[in-house]
Protein backbone atom coordinates (compact mmCIF):
# COMPACT_ATOMS: atom_id res chain seq x y z
CA UNK A 1 0.00 0.00 0.00
CA UNK A 2 2.82 2.39 0.70
CA UNK A 3 4.39 1.70 -2.11
CA UNK A 4 1.28 2.71 -4.29
CA UNK A 5 0.74 5.48 -2.47
CA UNK A 6 4.40 6.85 -3.17
CA UNK A 7 3.86 5.88 -6.97
CA UNK A 8 0.64 7.98 -7.14
CA UNK A 9 2.26 10.84 -5.68
CA UNK A 10 5.19 11.01 -7.58
CA UNK A 11 2.97 10.45 -10.82
CA UNK A 12 0.63 13.17 -9.37
CA UNK A 13 4.16 15.09 -8.88
CA UNK A 14 5.54 14.74 -12.33
CA UNK A 15 2.39 15.80 -13.65
CA UNK A 16 2.28 19.10 -12.13
CA UNK A 17 5.85 19.85 -13.69
CA UNK A 18 4.57 18.87 -16.86
CA UNK A 19 1.49 21.48 -16.29
CA UNK A 20 3.79 24.07 -15.15
CA UNK A 21 6.59 23.15 -18.41
CA UNK A 22 3.48 23.19 -20.51
CA UNK A 23 2.37 27.07 -19.11
CA UNK A 24 5.28 28.58 -19.66
CA UNK A 25 5.67 27.22 -23.03
CA UNK A 26 1.92 28.15 -23.88
CA UNK A 27 3.21 31.77 -22.77
CA UNK A 28 6.09 31.60 -24.93
CA UNK A 29 4.29 30.52 -28.10
CA UNK A 30 1.76 33.18 -27.66
CA UNK A 31 4.74 35.71 -27.55
CA UNK A 32 5.72 34.67 -30.64
CA UNK A 33 2.73 34.56 -32.36
CA UNK A 34 2.05 38.30 -31.75
CA UNK A 35 5.69 38.65 -33.01
CA UNK A 36 4.72 36.63 -36.16
CA UNK A 37 1.63 38.59 -36.56
CA UNK A 38 3.27 42.02 -37.14
CA UNK A 39 5.27 40.48 -39.68
CA UNK A 40 2.76 38.59 -41.87
CA UNK A 41 0.11 41.51 -41.13
CA UNK A 42 -2.07 39.28 -39.74
CA UNK A 43 -4.74 38.35 -36.86
CA UNK A 44 -3.15 36.80 -33.87
CA UNK A 45 -4.62 34.03 -34.57
CA UNK A 46 -3.18 33.04 -37.70
CA UNK A 47 0.30 33.89 -36.03
CA UNK A 48 -0.76 31.62 -32.96
CA UNK A 49 -1.87 28.88 -35.94
CA UNK A 50 2.03 28.96 -37.81
CA UNK A 51 3.86 29.05 -34.88
CA UNK A 52 1.60 26.15 -32.87
CA UNK A 53 1.41 23.86 -36.54
CA UNK A 54 5.55 24.38 -36.59
CA UNK A 55 6.22 23.57 -32.76
CA UNK A 56 3.50 20.43 -32.89
CA UNK A 57 5.93 18.93 -36.07
CA UNK A 58 8.99 19.62 -34.53
CA UNK A 59 8.20 17.87 -31.37
CA UNK A 60 6.26 15.32 -33.53
CA UNK A 61 9.72 14.59 -35.75
CA UNK A 62 11.61 14.17 -32.58
CA UNK A 63 9.34 11.63 -31.05
CA UNK A 64 9.73 9.52 -34.14
CA UNK A 65 13.32 10.06 -34.14
CA UNK A 66 13.03 8.54 -30.85
CA UNK A 67 10.36 5.82 -31.28
CA UNK A 68 12.98 4.68 -34.46
CA UNK A 69 16.21 4.75 -32.21
CA UNK A 70 14.91 3.03 -29.38
CA UNK A 71 13.45 0.13 -31.75
CA UNK A 72 16.71 -0.25 -33.11
CA UNK A 73 18.88 -0.35 -30.01
CA UNK A 74 15.58 -2.52 -28.67
CA UNK A 75 17.13 -4.75 -31.55
CA UNK A 76 20.81 -4.24 -30.82
CA UNK A 77 20.35 -5.51 -27.14
CA UNK A 78 18.76 -8.51 -28.56
CA UNK A 79 15.10 -8.08 -27.44
CA UNK A 80 11.97 -6.82 -29.49
CA UNK A 81 9.92 -5.59 -27.28
CA UNK A 82 10.69 -4.01 -23.59
CA UNK A 83 10.77 -6.75 -20.59
CA UNK A 84 10.02 -4.77 -17.51
CA UNK A 85 7.50 -1.80 -17.23
CA UNK A 86 9.28 1.65 -16.43
CA UNK A 87 8.06 3.36 -13.72
CA UNK A 88 5.68 6.90 -14.37
CA UNK A 89 8.60 9.22 -12.66
CA UNK A 90 11.34 7.96 -14.90
CA UNK A 91 9.14 7.68 -18.18
CA UNK A 92 7.63 10.99 -18.10
CA UNK A 93 10.51 13.30 -18.12
CA UNK A 94 12.61 10.95 -19.90
CA UNK A 95 9.87 11.11 -22.85
CA UNK A 96 9.66 14.77 -22.39
CA UNK A 97 12.98 15.41 -22.14
CA UNK A 98 13.89 13.31 -25.36
CA UNK A 99 11.11 14.61 -27.77
CA UNK A 100 12.37 18.06 -26.64
CA UNK A 101 15.95 17.63 -27.74
CA UNK A 102 16.96 18.44 -31.27
CA UNK A 103 20.43 17.26 -31.29
CA UNK A 104 20.55 13.44 -32.43
CA UNK A 105 23.88 12.93 -30.41
CA UNK A 106 21.84 13.43 -26.83
CA UNK A 107 19.41 12.02 -28.37
CA UNK A 108 20.37 8.77 -29.05
CA UNK A 109 21.67 9.12 -25.20
CA UNK A 110 18.06 10.01 -24.19
CA UNK A 111 17.09 6.13 -26.33
CA UNK A 112 19.51 4.36 -24.94
CA UNK A 113 18.55 5.77 -21.40
CA UNK A 114 15.37 4.36 -22.19
CA UNK A 115 15.67 0.69 -23.50
CA UNK A 116 18.28 0.14 -20.53
CA UNK A 117 15.12 0.86 -18.47
CA UNK A 118 12.80 -1.33 -20.13
CA UNK A 119 15.46 -3.92 -20.43
CA UNK A 120 15.33 -6.36 -17.00
CA UNK A 121 18.42 -8.10 -18.34
CA UNK A 122 20.15 -4.81 -18.08
CA UNK A 123 21.34 -4.69 -14.88
CA UNK A 124 21.15 -1.15 -14.51
CA UNK A 125 18.67 0.97 -12.04
CA UNK A 126 17.37 4.09 -13.85
CA UNK A 127 17.67 7.42 -11.54
CA UNK A 128 15.95 10.82 -12.38
CA UNK A 129 18.90 12.39 -11.92
CA UNK A 130 20.20 10.76 -14.99
CA UNK A 131 17.54 12.45 -16.99
CA UNK A 132 18.14 15.90 -15.70
CA UNK A 133 21.89 15.64 -16.67
CA UNK A 134 21.35 14.63 -20.09
CA UNK A 135 19.21 18.02 -20.65
CA UNK A 136 21.69 19.81 -19.10
CA UNK A 137 24.80 18.49 -21.16
CA UNK A 138 26.10 19.68 -24.77
CA UNK A 139 27.42 16.76 -27.50
CA UNK A 140 30.69 18.36 -26.17
CA UNK A 141 29.81 17.51 -22.58
CA UNK A 142 29.00 14.51 -23.26
CA UNK A 143 31.77 13.41 -25.73
CA UNK A 144 34.08 14.71 -22.76
CA UNK A 145 32.54 12.50 -20.16
CA UNK A 146 32.80 9.53 -22.73
CA UNK A 147 36.49 10.25 -22.90
CA UNK A 148 37.14 10.07 -19.23
CA UNK A 149 35.13 7.00 -18.38
CA UNK A 150 37.10 5.11 -21.37
CA UNK A 151 39.60 4.62 -18.42
CA UNK A 152 40.17 2.19 -15.91
CA UNK A 153 38.19 4.52 -12.95
CA UNK A 154 39.93 3.14 -10.16
CA UNK A 155 42.68 4.43 -11.60
CA UNK A 156 41.59 8.25 -12.87
CA UNK A 157 40.15 8.23 -9.30
CA UNK A 158 43.20 8.28 -7.81
CA UNK A 159 45.13 9.97 -10.60
CA UNK A 160 43.07 12.20 -11.95
CA UNK A 161 43.03 12.87 -15.70
CA UNK A 162 44.82 15.42 -18.29
CA UNK A 163 42.40 17.84 -19.66
CA UNK A 164 44.75 19.80 -22.23
CA UNK A 165 43.43 17.90 -25.24
CA UNK A 166 39.88 16.63 -24.48
CA UNK A 167 37.65 15.90 -26.29
CA UNK A 168 40.37 14.37 -28.90
CA UNK A 169 42.30 12.35 -25.96
CA UNK A 170 42.50 12.12 -22.55
CA UNK A 171 45.49 10.84 -20.21
CA UNK A 172 45.90 9.52 -16.63
CA UNK A 173 48.04 12.11 -15.00
CA UNK A 174 51.29 11.34 -14.70
CA UNK A 175 53.45 10.61 -11.36
CA UNK A 176 56.14 12.64 -12.75
CA UNK A 177 56.26 15.72 -9.97
CA UNK A 178 57.95 18.00 -12.60
CA UNK A 179 55.54 17.46 -15.14
CA UNK A 180 54.10 20.26 -17.28
CA UNK A 181 50.57 20.88 -16.73
CA UNK A 182 48.72 22.48 -20.04
CA UNK A 183 44.68 24.04 -19.61
CA UNK A 184 42.22 23.38 -21.54
CA UNK A 185 40.90 25.75 -24.37
CA UNK A 186 37.93 27.74 -22.79
CA UNK A 187 35.30 25.71 -24.29
CA UNK A 188 36.23 22.88 -23.27
CA UNK A 189 37.49 24.40 -19.93
CA UNK A 190 33.61 25.93 -19.88
CA UNK A 191 32.49 22.39 -20.72
CA UNK A 192 34.19 20.74 -17.44
CA UNK A 193 32.76 23.47 -15.50
CA UNK A 194 29.30 22.23 -16.28
CA UNK A 195 30.58 18.94 -15.79
CA UNK A 196 31.94 19.74 -12.50
CA UNK A 197 28.57 21.28 -11.43
CA UNK A 198 26.39 18.23 -12.86
CA UNK A 199 28.37 16.34 -9.97
CA UNK A 200 30.05 14.44 -13.13
CA UNK A 201 33.43 15.23 -12.61
CA UNK A 202 34.99 16.18 -9.39
CA UNK A 203 37.79 19.58 -10.40
CA UNK A 204 40.60 20.51 -7.90
CA UNK A 205 40.66 23.98 -6.30
CA UNK A 206 43.54 26.85 -6.10
CA UNK A 207 44.63 28.28 -3.20
CA UNK A 208 42.59 31.49 -3.89
CA UNK A 209 39.73 29.22 -4.52
CA UNK A 210 39.33 28.99 -8.45
CA UNK A 211 38.78 26.02 -10.51
CA UNK A 212 41.49 23.91 -11.59
CA UNK A 213 40.45 22.51 -14.85
CA UNK A 214 43.78 21.12 -16.31
CA UNK A 215 43.68 17.80 -13.54
CA UNK A 216 39.96 16.81 -13.36
CA UNK A 217 38.72 13.16 -11.63
CA UNK A 218 36.00 11.14 -12.41
CA UNK A 219 33.01 10.68 -9.54
CA UNK A 220 30.47 7.82 -9.08
CA UNK A 221 27.70 9.72 -9.96
CA UNK A 222 29.89 10.19 -13.24
CA UNK A 223 30.31 6.53 -14.15
CA UNK A 224 26.81 5.31 -12.87
CA UNK A 225 25.40 8.09 -15.55
CA UNK A 226 27.71 6.87 -18.90
CA UNK A 227 26.60 3.27 -17.66
CA UNK A 228 23.41 4.12 -17.38
CA UNK A 229 23.42 5.56 -21.36
CA UNK A 230 25.77 2.40 -22.50
CA UNK A 231 23.92 -0.05 -23.87
CA UNK A 232 24.71 -3.53 -21.97
CA UNK A 233 24.93 -6.12 -25.23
Amino acid sequence: MNEELETIKETAKAAQEIAKTTGQVVDAGQKLSKFVAKFIKGPLEQGMGIVEDKLKYMRWERQCCLIERAEHFLKEVGIQNPTRAVQMKIAIPLFQGASLEDNDDIQDLFAKLLVNAANAESGIEIKRIYIDILERISTLEAQILDKIYSLPFSETQHKGVLTADLPKQVDIRPDDPKHKYKHPNREVALALANLARLGCISAGMSVAGGELLYIVHPTLLGKSFIEACTLTI
